[in-house]
């Protein structure tokens, strides 16, 4: 049986690790306890945090205890990993109000019931430190000059580097031996700008109680154009289904890159590796029907089976279309809501008669309203955009005839990537 690491790493999780091969034996001797920290900065998480949320409950699914950290002591400072500048310094009661609404995000990805996993915020025991105490019993085990090393800290000294900020990592490093001590967690995890601070947290632990702790970075995600995850002309893309609503969220995913869908289905979605491979395969309408599963699976994890039905029909009836028989699918890819609908697509009848003949394309589209004209259907043509059930359209003089709708009583016609038309024979 495969553990949530050898999962996590197939999928495309794992960036960095401490050493694989004692992490593996971690997870060979049973569960594991591990952790993530989440900063309270804003009242929600957005797309860029799903990594590591999807991670966690991978972790949960494979028997495993996540810890979801959220950073309200940390918060008060402010993170400078990955930061050109210092960051605005948030009030507590800002910082309080913010890590309640991200524990209830949370939970709607982990189960937190029954102790099968654990929502903690580290302002309480953080605040909670008496100064002279901590100098002496943990800030002693730190090198200055190598905490200066961190890539994390080189970025900032630039445009200068603060005492507050200079603390973040002993503060972070402290959190992970504090929840090895009490919660028995021997691993955490996070992305890949955090990875000075957790090995200053293995470390510490290892000057301290004489054991091992591991840690594991995540890539950070961009898409194939190199663009941040998340972030879109209209702006970020919120978990919270207030600030981004459903509808919102799924066109986020439909409108995937053709490169990134088969990275984004094993990262963001819980579907079998195996039904994932079919999507290399794939193109055009197919391709689109993929995405459809991809958006679905993503808007269902995050707002719930009934929202991500809403927003794929609603996606369907905007755009006109259905994007292709399913057929060929696994039945866990097909999203429900997709799967037998084409009452959206609209509809347009030739009689057999003037198909015995052939009638022209380019004057079919526009009569159809699938264009707004001959003009703009010739030009689709030309630039490669007109399909009729999937086959390219190659010249503005072709016609459409009986022996292309086969057995069938209709064939598919489609523009571009999104809007569909179905011709139907009339007898």
């Amino acid at each position: 049986m495969k553990s949530a690491y050898d999962i996590l790493k197939e999928r495309g999780f794992i960036e960095q690790v401490t050493d694989e091969g004692l992490i593996k034996k971690l997870f060979a001797e049973g569960p594991v306890t591990c952790y993530i920290g989440f900063d309270p900065t804003a009242t929600s998480l957005h797309i860029g945090s799903l990594v590591p949320i999807m991670s966690l409950a991978h972790m949960q699914q494979s028997g495993n205890r996540p810890i979801a950290l959220v950073g309200g002591g940390t918060g008060l400072i402010g993170d400078p990993s990955g930061k050109t500048e210092m960051r605005q310094v948030l009030t507590r009661e800002q910082i309080d109000y913010n890590a309640n609404c991200l524990k209830q995000q949370l939970s709607k990805y982990i189960d937190f019931s029954d102790g099968k996993a654990l929502l903690l915020n580290n302002a309480d025991w953080l605040t909670k430190l008496n100064y002279i105490d901590f100098l002496r019993d943990v800030g002693r085990h730190f090198s200055v000059n190598r905490m200066l090393a961190a890539e994390s800290y080189k970025i900032r000294m630039e445009k200068g580097l603060n005492f507050i900020e200079f603390n973040y990592m002993v503060l972070q490093a402290y959190d992970f031996f504090h929840l090895f001590q009490n919660h028995g967690c021997a691993l955490q995890m996070g992305g890949n700008d955090q990875w000075g601070n957790m090995l200053a947290g293995t470390e510490l632990i290892r000057k301290i109680a004489a054991k091992d702790a591991h840690a594991v970075t995540f890539p950070l995600i961009t898409t194939s154009l190199g663009q941040k995850m998340g972030k879109t002309e209209k702006g970020t893309v919120w978990l919270d289904g207030t600030l981004t609503k459903p509808y919102e969220y799924y066109q986020y995913w439909v409108n995937c890159d053709d490169a990134d869908l088969e990275r984004f289905l094993k990262l963001f979605t819980f579907l079998p590796l195996e039904e994932i491979s079919i999507v290399k395969n794939l193109k055009d309408a197919q391709l689109n029907m993929a995405k459809a599963v991809l958006a679905f699976e993503a808007t269902r994890i995050t707002h719930g089976a009934q929202a991500a039905e809403d927003a794929c029909r609603a996606s369907m009836e905007a755009f006109h279309s259905r994007p292709v028989d399913a057929d060929m699918f696994p039945s866990s890819m097909i999203p429900r809501a997709a799967a037998s609908d084409t009452s959206a697509i609209p509809r347009y009848k030739i009689s057999r008669k003037d198909l015995d003949t052939g009638v022209q394309i380019c004057a079919t589209c526009a009569k159809a309203g699938l264009t707004q004209s001959i003009s703009e259907t010739k030009r689709l043509i030309e630039q490669g955009g007109i399909y009729i059930n999937d086959r390219q359209v190659k010249s503005i003089d072709e016609k459409l005839t009986v022996t292309d709708f086969g057995d069938n009583k209709e064939v598919r016609v489609r523009k571009g990537k999104k809007k569909y038309l179905i011709i139907e024979i009339q007898e």
